[in-house]
């Protein structure tokens, strides 16, 4: 089977920063490639067919194993959907951690991932962070350049509002396909910024209001990391909460996990968010399996019931 490199809406992706090994400079092991192994068998035996990394996970040794992967199974490379991030610079040699997205960095970032992937193309390129000193043109630029030369075929975003986009949108002839935000039942600042309006509850909100409906409008797919939320409803003590005993109520009913009741929940918002499935022990992603076999099974009032649980209050 071949895939035609693109993102489907809301189909979850397999996140590749748990792999790798250790986030120091040790190299990585004939351990790290088997666990990394592991959990990507399970990701594709789940149907995920979208991979995405980033330059500093595991300081490189994310892509280098995946890289490593890719050598050892022919044809894999053309199943699959490859993006990564750039634009962080870890804390070294006495630098402190920094946001860099001027075009010299990003073009020599991507050239090194390519390195490490074992491929000729990115088939998505995300910027990861906004860089306050960055020239939106010269950003513009290098993206252009890399799309001209073949490295990287489609782009987009993480962690940006809806001004930031516009703004790199006006220097840039190609679209932005992606925007990756933090969006979880836990990380509900996403949803509650729509509706909290007028209330003097929106001053503790910190998300950017109207960057949902801004990429909505101008086709921006998004993406959701810490989709899982870390466990909090699906681990040894979800049923300690309310919303844990929720989820797990409800995936009984729907004959499916609790992971997927998860997934599901950003999946039923018309955004037809995409969740990053972070995890790396195999059995918790196959628990993601029902989302991408099937669609969200939550009725409207079922989608408000979690939403509500988890809130612990109810609406305004």
């Amino acid at each position: 089977m071949t895939v035609q490199h693109d993102l489907p809406a809301g189909q979850p992706l397999y996140g590749c920063m748990g792999l790798g090994g250790s986030w120091d400079a040790a190299p990585y092991t004939a351990s790290d490639i088997a666990h990394a192994e592991a959990a990507v068998e399970a990701a594709l035996d789940a149907g995920i067919t979208a991979f995405d990394h980033a330059d500093i996970y595991r300081r490189g040794k994310a892509e280098a194993v995946f890289g490593e992967l890719l050598a050892r199974s022919p044809g894999l490379r053309e199943r699959i959907v490859l993006q990564t991030k750039c634009g962080i610079r870890q804390a070294d040699g006495g630098l402190p951690g920094m946001y860099d997205l001027r075009a010299p960095t990003i073009v020599r970032r991507v050239e090194e991932s390519l390195t490490r992937l074992r491929t000729d193309v990115i088939d998505v390129l995300l910027l990861h962070r906004p860089d306050p000193l960055a020239d939106p043109a010269e950003t513009a630029e290098a993206l252009t350049s890399l799309h001209r030369q073949g490295l990287v075929r489609r782009f987009g975003v993480s962690n940006m509002s809806a001004a930031q986009i516009a703004e790199l949108r006006a220097h840039l002839d190609l679209p932005l396909v992606a925007n990756q935000l933090e969006m979880s039942l836990a990380d509900r600042d996403w949803v509650e910024a729509g509706v909290l309006v007028n209330t003097s509850a929106a001053t503790g909100n910190g998300f950017p209001h109207g960057t949902l409906e801004y990429c909505r409008a101008h086709d921006v797919r998004l993406q959701a990391w810490g989709a899982l939320a870390q466990g909090r409803f699906t681990g040894p003590d979800a049923g300690d909460s309310a919303a844990g005993r929720l989820v797990a109520d409800l995936a009984e009913r729907k004959r499916t996990t609790p992971e997927t009741i998860l997934l599901w929940w950003l999946q039923r918002h018309p955004a037809r968010i995409a969740p990053v499935i972070g995890t790396t022990r195999p059995e918790r992603i196959l628990a993601c399996r029902d989302a991408v076999a099937r669609e969200p099974e939550l009725t409207h009032e079922e989608w408000y019931e979690l939403w509500v649980t988890a809130r612990g209050v109810p609406l305004p």
